[in-house]
């Protein structure tokens, strides 16, 4: 039965634990999945969620660490000293061990580290040299390996200490004697297989997907994607077995890499949470705004030059909301489009050629029907003339809005800029000017002013 957190069961908790009640806690509260755990952990103070804490078993508090929000955690964290927190990491995979680690500063980093195993420490040392959006900084080096020359019989022995050490046991790989990853051991080989049968005569050699430790987070999540993987080996530059990613952290990279994109739409700059401060919301948001002002400030200038032709027309300029409304959000419905093709990895010409030929297609089907639309409405309210313009100056306003919501993304990925960007303020300001420029050069040549 899923668990659902309500007032009163959250009341009864910090009663408890003003109360020191600690059956209730034991019935209630520490038999939980360590995720709901977490999720009372992260509606408490964080006196009453250290009480917590600290009467669950070692085990489980590892587990309810990593399940906390981000900035609880945070919180969490620095009221633990460095023998307390070197417990909690050795208790963690290490890439979780290593994504806390590093959020420490350099000096507490040492603290904690000095507590720590030699063993264990080393490997956090040696994980923290790699960027953080890597493959490097997403692995783990806990995992199932077996030796190529290895018996069926000598591989069991092994594998049981192994296992030990690894929560989950998603593939078996295969090395040489060097250690370079050679290929993958099935489960099901393994258990028929007599004792005596080398691992080289069972394993799989063909098409074992690995990434090297420098491959972006990004292309991981893709590959993981294409492939269908629940997880993937990581080796370094000289092909050498060095740790993998499981799906749970991929998951995450996407879920990381959607708020990202969301926040760009939306024009916010940085990676910030809503319990962030005032000023750096404000940073976050401030130059998408004035980019947005600086548009505004453009179209502005754009009416003033057609003040003479809108006094002598003024109904024109009852359907300026409606152009610049269209262009923008034609604009951005084609660049999405074009985003999701680079962020899947579609970077051939051709591909990206066909979907801007489509997308002018389809810009001039959608502006024939939305100008008819609109004719048929300015033709009744105003006159003729008036619905001949508009509907004309709108056709074109969508086909060149498609045209431009396709080809934006395209070059901002070619100079290396989050193409993400293209679909909040930056495309919406563009199609406003252009969209009224050709909007009242439109009414000119038809009124003839």
């Amino acid at each position: 039965m899923q668990f659902e957190l309500t007032k009163d069961f959250l009341e009864e908790i910090e009663k408890s634990v003003q109360l020191k009640n600690d059956d209730f806690l034991t019935s209630a509260v520490f038999g939980l999945h360590p995720a709901d755990i977490a999720e009372i952990l992260d509606e408490l103070n964080n006196a009453e969620a250290k009480y917590i804490f600290e009467r669950l078993e070692r085990d489980k508090q590892a587990d309810v660490l990593m399940e906390l929000d981000e900035e609880v955690r945070d919180a969490f964290v620095a009221t633990l000293d460095a023998k307390q927190l070197a417990l909690q990491l050795e208790n963690l995979d290490s890439d979780d061990a290593v994504d806390i680690l590093g959020e420490l500063t350099v000096q507490r980093q040492l603290e904690v580290i000095a507590e720590m195993d030699d063993e264990e420490a080393a490997e956090l040392v040696d994980l923290l040299n790699y960027a953080e959006d890597t493959a490097g900084g997403l692995m783990q080096t806990e995992y199932i390996q077996v030796k190529l020359s290895w018996q069926v019989k000598r591989c069991i022995i092994e594998l049981r200490k192994q296992a030990e050490e690894v929560e989950k046991v998603y593939t078996i790989y295969v090395t040489d004697e060097e250690n370079k990853l050679v290929g993958l051991l099935s489960l099901k080989s393994l258990l028929f297989a007599e004792a005596n049968t080398r691992i080289e005569d069972i394993y799989i050699s063909e098409n074992v997907i690995s990434v090297t430790t420098n491959t972006p987070d990004e292309e991981v999540a893709r590959i993981m994607d294409k492939y269908d993987l629940v997880s993937i080996p990581v080796v370094d530059l000289q092909k050498k077995l060095v740790g993998r990613i499981t799906i749970d952290d991929i998951v995450d990279v996407i879920r990381e890499e959607a708020e990202k994109d969301f926040k760009m739409a939306s024009g916010i700059s940085e990676n910030v949470e809503a319990n962030a401060s005032i000023w750096r919301l404000s940073r976050a948001r401030l130059p998408w705004l004035f980019i947005g002002m600086f548009g505004g400030i453009l179209g502005a200038q754009v009416i003033g030059n057609f003040e003479i032709q809108i006094g002598q027309i003024p109904a024109l300029a009852f359907f300026i909301p409606l152009v610049a409304a269209m262009g923008g959000n034609v604009g951005v419905q084609s660049s999405a489009v074009v985003v999701q093709s680079i962020a899947n990895g579609t970077n051939q010409f051709s591909t990206i050629f066909s979907r801007v030929k489509k997308e002018a297609v389809l810009g001039m089907l959608n502006g024939f029907i939305c100008a008819v639309v609109i004719f048929l409405v300015t033709w009744l309210l105003e006159t003729p003339m008036l619905g001949i313009t508009v509907s004309l100056a709108l056709f074109i306003v969508i086909f060149f809005a498609a045209i431009l919501g396709t080809l934006i993304p395209l070059v901002l990925h070619k100079y290396g800029i989050d193409p993400a960007v293209a679909t909040g303020p930056f495309i919406t300001t563009m199609n406003d000017v252009v969209g009224l420029f050709i909007y009242f050069t439109v009414g000119m040549l038809i009124f003839g002013i």
